[in-house]
């Protein structure tokens, strides 16, 4: 990689973005430096100004994140706990359980840091001490990287799952048990934690004491690469870093998506036509059987269309950042740094969407919910003749090979 990649490297990887790593929305070979009239310091240290274009990133992150903390965590909250009643405890609920925990987590982490830095405006100011250095780094950084890593590859895995549910009903049998699902969620939690293992150590930050604005002796971070990253070669170490985010955490699973997404939509298809000749040859229980099905598996459709809208920009940033960096210089990193920031927006903005999704297109969902929050609503339509979904198919609870409603 040329030398501007080693400086953004060091401090502002564009691979590292995810939904609220404003750390790494900067991408400018001058993301390192502090104000103008501290250059004369003579090295560069931690400041957030120089970071992000501070007249979209104040308002987004500093009057608008609040109030999609809040929500998020509201919803995220509901579905851990709709999700988690005994009577929707399938391997499917168990993967959309696992994203609404990672994607909440994502944004939970760095939250105290966009209050302190963005609606408290204290964004101007150099960071200190060093112990602060080293928290926003992992808190804004390290940790939403690992669990949005976490949550693209659970998205995978729901997809994949729900392949195997319609396309290969007896192999489900198999391979969509409980027990596996559950083993694959924790391979999963494992090993984004191993790729993100050493953003943790990469980095160190030494004291130095500037005159800042006037004010003499004030305590600023230089951030410097870590001994080992420096023995093995600095190169190497992001190169071989950045080679597999591209590979297997955006660009690899992204077309893997788009892939599973179209090939379900033509199994859906297919099914609907199947329900429409079923409903006509008057087999009522097998047609409400597939109806079921195919509503789960619309549902999942949007689920993952919705992630993918969001997530492929920044896969196409990532991607022409490293060639940029290490083949050719083909990026504006003015309009990336502005390009960077709106996507991690609204990656944010999709993460309370997926409630709005399971309400709206899932049946045994809404009526848990109704259960669990509105008691009264769900007794008065019992007692109209309606009924709960709890044992929605062919009257007994689900299995693995008949899980069709979420």
């Amino acid at each position: 990689m040329n030398n501007k990649a080693l400086v953004v490297n060091m401090h502002m990887e564009v691979t590292e973005m995810t939904t609220t790593e404003i750390l790494n929305a900067s991408i400018s070979p001058s993301n390192m430096t502090g104000l103008a009239d501290d250059m004369m310091q003579g090295f560069d240290y931690l400041n957030i100004s120089t970071e992000l274009p501070i007249r979209y990133a104040q308002p987004m992150y500093g009057y608008v994140m609040p109030f999609l903390l809040l929500i998020t965590i509201i919803a995220n909250t509901l579905i851990v706990v709709v999700l988690s009643k005994r009577h929707m405890r399938t391997p499917t609920n168990a993967v959309l359980m696992a994203m609404a925990l990672s994607d909440m987590f994502t944004l939970l982490f760095p939250a105290p840091w966009l209050f302190y830095m963005y609606t408290f405006g204290n964004h101007y100011k150099p960071l200190s001490p060093v112990a602060a250095c080293y928290a926003w780094n992992i808190m804004n950084e390290v940790i939403p990287t690992l669990f949005h890593t976490a949550s693209i590859w659970l998205t995978l895995a729901l997809a994949v799952q729900r392949y195997i549910y319609v396309c290969h009903a007896p192999v489900a049998r198999t391979w969509c048990t409980m027990p596996r699902v559950l083993k694959c969620v924790a391979w999963i939690a494992v090993l984004a934690t191993v790729h993100q293992s050493t953003r943790f150590v990469d980095r160190v930050y030494e004291p130095h004491v500037i005159s800042w604005r006037g004010q003499h002796n004030v305590t600023v971070c230089k951030p410097e690469h870590a001994a080992w990253v420096t023995w093995l070669s600095v190169d190497f170490y992001f190169t071989a870093y950045y080679t597999f985010r591209v590979l297997f955490v955006h660009t690899g699973p992204c077309i893997s998506l788009v892939v599973l997404n179209v090939l379900l939509f033509r199994a859906l298809r297919e099914a609907q036509h199947k329900r429409d000749k079923l409903f006509k040859e008057n087999k009522k229980s097998e047609c409400k059987r597939l109806r079921d099905s195919n509503c789960t598996t619309l549902m999942l459709i949007v689920v993952v269309t919705v992630f993918l809208l969001v997530e492929i920009p920044l896969a196409v940033v990532t991607i022409l950042h490293v060639i940029s960096s290490s083949v050719t210089e083909i990026l504006d990193y003015d309009a990336a740094n502005v390009l960077v920031l709106f996507t991690n927006f609204f990656i944010i903005v999709s993460y309370p969407i997926n409630f709005a999704i399971y309400c709206g297109m899932s049946r045994q969902f809404r009526e848990t919910f109704k259960e669990l929050f509105i008691r009264g609503a769900v007794q008065v339509g019992r007692r109209n003749g309606g009924g709960s979904s709890r044992y929605s198919l062919v009257n007994g609870p689900r299995t693995c090979t008949n899980e069709t409603v979420l």
